[in-house]
């Protein structure tokens, strides 16, 4: 089982940080023209010094670089690439695959289920409605339950998260079913959002929403090996599953994702990108040492939503 880290033992960190990331190898003219004034003046004004115009030029020029400047560009628009998972790819790694994928600033995101079967709520306890991962559709899903008691469904939440959810991508998957490193280029033309930026089917962080869902993502990851030689982070951030405590935990997710984006952009910025696709290189190093902290600082501003984090590799 990979070390893992809880936000309540950060005191503990450094020896654990230092035991987890020794293996990693890881055209603007400033000058304006006064035409067409109402007073003509007799005796010209000289034309400009020469060395004003050169400085003048210089200095747009060096503004225009500043803002043009590709390579800037490129680092300041790096994105980490997300999985989110619960146990059936319906609810709460749903609503944080919307939070992410329909960000101001959207991120590369997949999701999916841990557990053996799709299951929702049915008319009673022991009557769930089960469906099959990565071949039921969830417009196939919503269809069949509003044909069978529309009011149910439509009061229970069921249909409005089926509805949400046959926006944003085909069908719900199965995490056991991925294989990292595999193209899902399939995904784009199926429409599903946040699949640009996926299609090599490798991401740099995973965060589950239930501990035994974490526990499966680990121990699947291990069984899986490590092909890629590629790390991961594995996070859980425990949800309730339901509507409303979704909601809130899709939003504390998106907060801790834009966190580890500025923190990833700013390593860029400071050691570049070489190495970092292939999950090497100081920058890719620097970063993975940070995550603790930053995953500390979070967990105080949601103290009610528990967390776990460990170093994987895919």
């Amino acid at each position: 089982m990979s070390p893992t880290i809880s936000p309540k033992s950060v005191a503990n960190l450094p020896l654990i940080v230092n035991r987890i990331f020794l293996p990693i190898k890881m055209a603007y003219d400033p000058r304006r023209t006064n035409s067409g004034t109402s007073t003509p003046q007799p005796p010209p004004p000289p034309p400009p010094p020469p060395e004003t115009s050169t400085q003048a030029d210089m200095a747009a020029a060096a503004q225009s670089l500043e803002t043009s400047n590709p390579a800037s560009a490129a680092t300041d628009s790096y994105k980490l690439k997300f999985c989110t998972v619960c146990a059936s790819n319906n609810n709460r790694s749903m609503e944080a695959h919307l939070q992410l994928s329909g960000a101001p600033t959207a991120f590369p995101v997949i999701s999916f289920g841990t557990g053996s079967l799709v299951r929702l709520p049915g008319p009673s306890i022991t009557q769930p409605n089960v469906y099959s991962f990565n071949t039921t559709s969830y417009n196939q899903m919503y269809e069949e339950l509003s044909g069978k008691d529309e009011r149910l469904y439509r009061s229970n939440g069921i249909l409005n998260m089926l509805d949400r959810n046959r926006q944003l991508k085909w069908g719900p998957e199965r995490f056991q079913d991925w294989v990292p490193g595999v193209p899902r280029v399939d995904h784009l033309s199926k429409g599903d959002k946040g699949a640009v930026g996926t299609e090599g089917g490798v991401v740099d962080v995973i965060i589950t929403c239930e501990e035994r869902c974490w526990d499966a993502v680990v121990d699947d990851l291990m069984n899986k090996g490590t092909a890629l030689n590629y790390p991961v982070h594995v996070f859980n951030v425990d949800i309730k599953d339901n509507h409303e405590e979704a909601l809130t935990g899709g939003k504390a997710i998106l907060d801790l994702a834009n966190r580890l984006n500025e923190a990833a952009v700013a390593e860029h910025r400071v050691h570049g990108s070489e190495g970092w696709e292939n999950g090497t290189g100081p920058a890719r190093q620097s970063f993975d040492e940070k995550v603790p902290e930053i995953l500390a600082d979070w967990q105080e501003k949601y103290p009610n939503l528990p967390a776990l984090w460990t170093l994987a590799w895919l």
